[in-house]
């Protein structure tokens, strides 16, 4: 008696456009679904494995989201090497742009003059950003210095304003006015000048005191 053996079918293949949903209490699928796509994580796994299929193939669009997560968390906990060895690649990258297209404007010299100057500036753009790429990561292993300006409340709260300009000095010809305008009129009134005014009969009271008698005797 012969013994017929169970054929177990193959699993289907995962389609990698296909993105599980983790449930989760209290919300409901569209929800959730808003939740991923506000996060970006969603949006920026498809792109990479769209850009990325030509050199890696099929991406899982879910493996890449889980890959993003964890990249997110590690730097969240302070652990920015995998973003410095991004950025060293990435430096690398360039570098290899630059030196082929500075080839090519050498192999055009003198013969195609526009060839020449287009690849010239790609060379150079791609220098650039190399240099841009090195500096964002050596401010990243050693952050710049900030000092702060902190101000001295141990007696009280204070207003500190910094970079707020002082008042101006007043103007030479601002300052004239001023002294004309305390010594000018006011309200019909000037300041006495010293002088001695005639007495007049409209007003006795103000006529001019006679000369006061001195004493006959006078020391020789």
């Amino acid at each position: 008696m012969t013994r017929k053996h169970k054929t177990t079918k193959p699993a289907a293949a995962k389609d990698p456009g296909t993105v599980l949903v983790p449930e989760q209490p209290g919300k409901t699928r569209e929800r959730i679904l808003a939740d991923m796509a506000a996060a970006g994580r969603l949006a920026n796994a498809h792109v990479m494995a769209t850009f990325a299929k030509p050199a890696m193939g099929e991406l899982s669009i879910g493996e890449c989201m889980n890959a993003l997560r964890d990249t997110s968390q590690a730097i969240n906990g302070g652990d920015l090497s995998g973003a410095e060895a991004m950025l060293a690649a990435q430096a690398a990258s360039l570098n290899a742009i630059f030196a082929e297209t500075a080839r090519r404007a050498a192999a055009n010299m003198g013969e195609y003059l526009g060839a020449t100057e287009t690849y010239l500036r790609l060379a150079l753009k791609a220098q650039a950003q190399c240099r841009a790429t090195l500096e964002t990561l050596a401010e990243i292993k050693n952050p710049p210095t900030v000092f702060a300006r902190q101000a001295n409340i141990a007696h009280g709260p204070q207003q500190v304003n910094n970079g707020v300009p002082a008042p101006a000095a007043p103007r030479a010809d601002e300052t004239d006015s001023m002294q004309t305008e305390l010594l000018g009129a006011s309200d019909g009134e000037r300041l006495d000048t010293g002088k001695t005014n005639t007495g007049g009969r409209g007003n006795p009271a103000l006529e001019t005191v006679g000369t006061i008698n001195r004493a006959d005797d006078r020391r020789g």
